[in-house]
């Protein structure tokens, strides 16, 4: 299908954030375009400064994909429904905002649990802030480097 970047944004603001509240939906979007703007690093590599090429990274965002572990995924982005506040997020951050909680992070991720991990899993981000259910973390000098 060929979604503007406005509502591949939205529909993974709903898929990813949709139960988060405004500051986590912000917080998801800031990612995104956290990594669309990438000064180094893969995401500079692979996204060339494309929403497009940052959403459909192989293996980055669940809801991106219509099968995980080869089994259909029923939360991707052609299911969403997006409604006026995710466009509304959507539109913010392609603005160039951002939660000053999230800063410069480039992942999030749920841990299913109380603690964030001090470092993301790789080692290439350190712990930034905590939104709702997800982990946000900001790139170490390690990140520039893949």
């Amino acid at each position: 299908m060929a979604y503007s970047d406005r509502e591949l944004l939205a529909r993974l603001i709903e898929c990813e954030a949709g139960g988060e509240g405004e500051n986590g939906m912000k917080a998801v979007a800031g990612v995104v375009m956290n990594r669309v703007h990438a000064r180094g690093g893969e995401y500079a590599r692979v996204g060339q400064g494309s929403i497009r090429n940052i959403i459909f990274q192989p293996y980055q965002f669940v809801c991106a994909s219509e099968t995980e572990g080869g089994a259909y995924n029923p939360q991707n982005i052609y299911n969403m429904r997006p409604e006026a506040i995710h466009y509304e997020i959507a539109d913010w951050a392609i603005a160039g905002n951002r939660l000053p909680d999230v800063a410069e992070s480039l992942w999030f991720y749920n841990p299913f649990g109380p603690e964030c991990r001090r470092f993301f899993p790789t080692g290439v981000g350190y712990w930034q802030t905590r939104i709702g259910d997800h982990c946000f973390y900001n790139p170490t000098d390690a990140y520039y480097k893949t």
